[in-house]
């Protein structure tokens, strides 16, 4: 995931929370507002502040910025060795909560969009049928309201801004989204309301399969 987007964020003052540590993982939940590994500009990020208390901390995954929830960090060269197998093989199961804009009508369905950079506009990615990388998305209706639908969503594959650029794709753009959304949109939310709410894989020592779970604030 791109960790850019079109402003300097402020200042996250939000901690990090930790649910799980042992000699080869550490397993968080990270606030909104909070860069994955350090910016151009900004330095403050996740793997700054846990390397504090864990200098042999490794980021093997990324979420967004703006995006908040679970994110997997190894302690030990075998463990990132096993882990980035894992994310390369998509053993690893990542599920999200989104909240969009109208009524998604399916009560589930797949996004199926190929996706690739946008060299003259980064960090944006956009939607290329022909020179596209293959980009899957499933999702599940949890809940509709007048103008808006909660998802939950799991992506096969995982590009960079994938959720956010296949739902403005098929006309359900994600509230806050600063990079895809119409203006109005964007101002409906005072953060993107994109949420990592589990993460499945197996340990890499133990072969243990782990599932950790985080609720969204909204």
């Amino acid at each position: 995931m791109n960790d850019y987007t079109f402003h300097i964020p402020a200042p996250c003052n939000e901690e990090i929370e930790i649910l799980f540590a042992d000699e080869d993982l550490l397993v968080i939940d990270k606030p909104a507002g909070l860069l994955s590994v350090p910016g151009r500009i900004v330095k403050d990020c996740v793997l700054h502040r846990l390397q504090a208390h864990y200098p042999d901390a490794v980021i093997v995954h990324r979420l967004d910025l703006d995006t908040s929830g679970l994110l997997v960090l190894s302690r030990s060269t075998p463990a990132t060795s096993d882990l980035n197998r894992q994310f390369r093989e998509r053993i690893v199961r990542k599920t999200y909560i989104a909240i969009v804009d109208e009524v998604v009508e399916n009560d589930s369905g797949e996004i199926e969009l190929p996706i690739r950079a946008d060299p003259d506009n980064r960090p944006r990615q956009v939607v290329d049928q022909k020179n596209g990388k293959q980009a899957l998305t499933r999702y599940t209706v949890m809940e509709r309201e007048v103008d808006c639908s909660r998802l939950l969503l799991m992506p096969v594959t995982g590009r960079s801004h994938q959720l956010r650029i296949h739902l403005a794709g098929v006309g359900h753009p994600i509230l806050g989204c600063d990079l895809y959304a119409p203006e109005e949109i964007l101002h409906r939310a005072d953060r993107l309301l994109l949420h990592a709410t589990a993460l499945e894989f197996f340990h890499p020592f133990s072969k243990e399969w782990l599932v950790f779970k985080s609720e969204p604030s909204f």
